[in-house]
């Protein structure tokens, strides 16, 4: 629905008053041509604005649309459909929660990225002003909402839980014959723009990462204080390219609330001068990763000085330094490789998580030395 929006002004059904049918897919099985959330429109003298799949089910999808504007209800049909491009890129930031049980309802949320289940008077009233409904559906909306994905939520209704609502008296009391209480269902759908890659240092592992957070879908950033080593033609690729202190950029992004969760920070200045403040000031953040490259020297002096400078030792948890998996790369492109495997590790359930290990986990030389060499590259 989200994507048909921008349209709306400027459809003609829609700018006359007429009545309008939304169909939207809200559950699949095994391989789609178009991802959960996807809309199409028909109004009420058939006219189509959006698609489904470009193929014959929407015909009978239209038919529905149709029957639905005529009695005027809800309903979920099934279907199959043949295989066919998938949809679309970001839109701005903008989300549906939709309820399709019998209750209905629909909310809008402006803010995805910030949206607080907890904090929401417009969907306590979606879900009936339960409380314990309402912490339920937190834990499952926030990360949909977050996330910038769509998906079904189902909760069990007030009416079928034993919580603190439910009196001795209603425990003792024999069952009432009446219907079997019914979940509540929320579609929701989020679209947000795509997450923030920041790659600090204009160098030759930077170059080689910027192509590869763009491969994953990020909006990437270079940044790096040098203007003579920044302003470099190779760079270019970057979505922006920043002359500025690290440490100094990245405070003024959060400020300006262009950094979320989701934001990746990789630090590959391998500098003290810009790595310490840089590293300080993204660890105080909530975003989704960072990570820092240097050698397992250069990662202990590393943490002394963070130590020094008051970084709580927990917070160096959260550090991936050095930074990407142990698959044993050594040039730029391998490493850039490295890194993006230990961003998509990190994206993944605890045991997908644990299945890869990543340099910050293990022990000894990072890199393959050839027989000849004894020492650690001090350079990466």
């Amino acid at each position: 629905m989200l994507d048909l929006m921008p349209s709306l002004g400027s459809w003609r059904p829609a700018v006359s008053g007429q009545r309008l049918a939304v169909a939207t897919i809200v559950g699949s099985g095994g391989s789609v041509p178009r991802p959960l959330g996807t809309s199409m429109m028909v109004s009420e003298n058939g006219e189509i604005l959006g698609s489904l799949s470009g193929g014959c089910v929407e015909g009978a999808v239209v038919e529905a649309a149709l029957e639905a504007m005529r009695d005027g209800g809800p309903r979920l049909e099934s279907y199959g459909f043949s295989a066919e491009d998938a949809f679309a890129g970001p839109q701005r930031p903008a989300a549906l929660i939709r309820r399709l049980d019998a209750k209905g309802g629909v909310m809008v949320v402006d803010d995805p990225v910030r949206f607080r289940a907890m904090e929401s008077q417009e969907l306590a009233v979606l879900l009936g002003d339960h409380p314990s409904t309402l912490f339920a559906a937190a834990a499952q909306v926030e990360p949909l909402l977050q996330g910038g994905r769509a998906g079904l939520v189902r909760l069990a209704p007030p009416e079928g839980c034993i919580d603190g609502w439910v009196t001795t008296e209603r425990l003792a009391a024999p069952p009432r014959e009446e219907e079997e209480p019914q979940p509540i269902t929320l579609f929701v759908e989020s679209r947000l723009p795509a997450a923030r890659m920041i790659v600090f240092g204009a160098n030759d592992f930077g170059a080689a990462l910027l192509p590869a957070g763009q491969l994953l879908g990020y909006n990437v950033t270079l940044c790096d204080a040098r203007p003579a080593f920044a302003s470099q033609q190779r760079f270019s690729g970057a979505d922006q390219v920043v002359t500025d202190w690290p440490h100094r950029y990245l405070e003024s992004e959060a400020a300006g609330g262009r950094l979320d969760s989701r934001t990746v920070v990789c630090v590959l200045t391998h500098d003290p001068k810009f790595d310490i403040p840089l590293i300080q000031a993204a660890l105080r953040l909530n975003l989704s990763y960072v990570g820092a490259m240097g050698s397992r020297r250069s990662h202990r002096q590393r943490v002394d000085a963070l130590l020094q400078a008051g970084t709580p030792s927990e917070d160096l948890d959260r550090l991936h330094s050095p930074i990407g998996l142990d698959l044993g790369a050594v040039t730029p492109a391998e490493v850039a490789v490295s890194i993006a495997a230990e961003i998509i590790a990190g994206r993944g359930t605890s045991h997908h998580r644990d299945s890869f290990p990543s340099l910050k986990d293990s022990t000894g030389p990072i890199h393959p030395a050839p027989r000849h060499l004894t020492q650690e590259d001090p350079w990466t």
